[in-house]
């Protein structure tokens, strides 16, 4: 137990302000949002995602400001989060390369199996209507009705087979009809307001399918009917997917770095606006004006930081149709 009388808030704000970054510069920086920044200095650890990132982000702040991560975690472990909870070990396991590879051949092992067993079933099937076409032949093969018997059997066989043939051939079709109205979805803007655009999405497919993909590190909230799917950063060049329930009508999407963002939905590439950006860089140009008439001390780096850090922050929502 730690016996330094300030808290790991005040410690890191106070190597924050002897850095002389502004917590815009930290934003900037650390890609972690301002409001989780200010959380952690005033100890809200409550307001953070998760117990997960309330170490995650106070590691990231403490190595930004030069302090070493590990050992401020250590020192004021009694301030913070337990590492015992689920929600910890696995969000840990979630990011760690062996375990998800483990998992993954899990997955493959199962797969592989799932895809043998019809293929087993049928043969097992075929094999038992010959073992009995065969036994029926030898046993009355000196009579005529023996004969009459194998010519029928061979005819159910093969009206078994065209009608195998038949639900194969609907179901190619109905395959196709899927792509086809796959292909057809396309998105269209219907109103940007701050950092926030929504689009809708024509034809979505009624599997819904988000991969997301950073060339960079960012942050990344989805939500849907008001429940979270998914929040997290990504590492760049990670493709994260987020499968939605089928009866989804819309999700909203929190990018903390939207230019290095791509995302997909249904196969279709959502085509983040740039209008949005645009807009609110001039705001944050004002707000930066702002900053520096009031006599802020390093008033021209904190207008381009703060014009440069909102641009990236968008909020995306998509309506199914």
């Amino acid at each position: 137990m730690s016996e330094n009388t300030k808290s790991i808030g005040e410690t890191l704000r106070d190597a924050r302000i002897a850095k002389g970054y502004t917590l815009d510069d930290l934003q900037q920086t650390t890609k972690i949002q301002k409001r989780y920044l200010i959380a952690i200095e005033d100890g809200n650890f409550s307001d953070l995602p998760g117990d997960f990132y309330v170490r995650a982000f106070i590691k990231q702040y403490a190595e930004t400001v030069g302090l070493d991560g590990n050992d401020l975690l250590e020192e004021y472990s009694d301030q913070l989060p337990s590492t015992k909870t689920q929600e910890y070990v696995d969000r840990v396991n979630e990011d760690n390369p062996s375990t998800r590879s483990a998992q993954r051949k899990v997955d493959d092992r199962t797969a592989r199996i799932r895809r043998q067993v019809p293929i087993v079933a049928a043969v097992v099937v075929v094999v038992a209507v010959l073992i009995g076409i065969w036994y029926a032949s030898t046993r009355n093969s000196q009579s005529s009705s023996s004969s009459q018997n194998v010519d029928s059997s061979s005819v159910s066989v093969s009206g078994s087979s065209a009608k195998s043939s038949s639900q194969a051939s609907s179901s190619s079709k109905k395959a196709t009809k899927a792509s086809t109205k796959a292909s057809k979805a396309s998105f269209s803007k219907v109103s940007t307001s701050g950092s926030t655009t929504t689009y809708t999405m024509t034809n979505a497919p009624k599997t819904k399918t988000l991969k997301i993909r950073t060339s960079s590190s960012a942050w990344v909230a989805v939500t849907s009917a008001g429940s979270s799917v998914y929040q997290g950063t990504l590492p760049a060049s990670q493709v994260k997917t987020v499968k939605l329930s089928s009866s989804a009508t819309s999700v909203n999407i929190n990018l903390g770095n939207a230019p290095v963002t791509k995302i997909s939905i249904g196969g279709k590439q959502l085509p983040i606006s740039t209008a949005t950006s645009s807009a609110t860089t001039a705001s944050s140009t004002t707000t930066g004006s702002s900053s520096t008439t009031t006599g802020t001390a390093n008033g021209t780096s904190a207008s381009s930081t703060s014009s440069t850090t909102t641009s990236q922050v968008q909020n995306i929502v998509v309506q199914f149709k």
